[in-house]
């Protein structure tokens, strides 16, 4: 009986952030956008450190070919971040220009419960 207070206090637990997060969706997700917004320089300034990082070790490892070859392997793979990301950030710019959509203020729908039925009269 104690095991099964334990599972579902747990499992309570585990399911509470998504309630409140359903409560609020627009709020959520707009503070989602945001933190995707705050980390993209970062991600990118990353990748851009990691090649400079390979950069340096091939320069200053030259003597040594398996640091050499470590070196060139960051390289290339903070080279290859960079146009990944940089790539989907400008295909998607394309995107919402060529649509016409943007990061503006969305509407969203919403239904009409006033059904009229019974309001006569008043």
């Amino acid at each position: 009986m104690k095991d099964l207070f334990k599972i579902g206090f747990i499992g309570i637990s585990a399911l509470a952030p998504f309630a409140v997060f359903a409560a609020d969706v627009e709020n959520g997700l707009t503070k989602i956008g945001d933190l995707i917004n705050q980390a993209t320089p970062i991600i990118v300034a990353l990748a851009l450190l990691a090649f400079f990082w390979g950069l340096v070790t091939y320069i200053f490892q030259s003597g040594d070919a398996e640091k050499r070859k470590k070196g060139l392997s960051i390289m290339i793979w903070g080279v290859i971040a960079l146009f990944v990301m940089l790539s989907i950030f400008g295909i998607i710019n394309a995107l919402q220009d060529t649509l016409d959509v943007g990061s503006g203020t969305v509407t969203t729908p919403t239904i009409n419960t006033d059904t009229g039925v019974g309001t006569q009269g008043r």
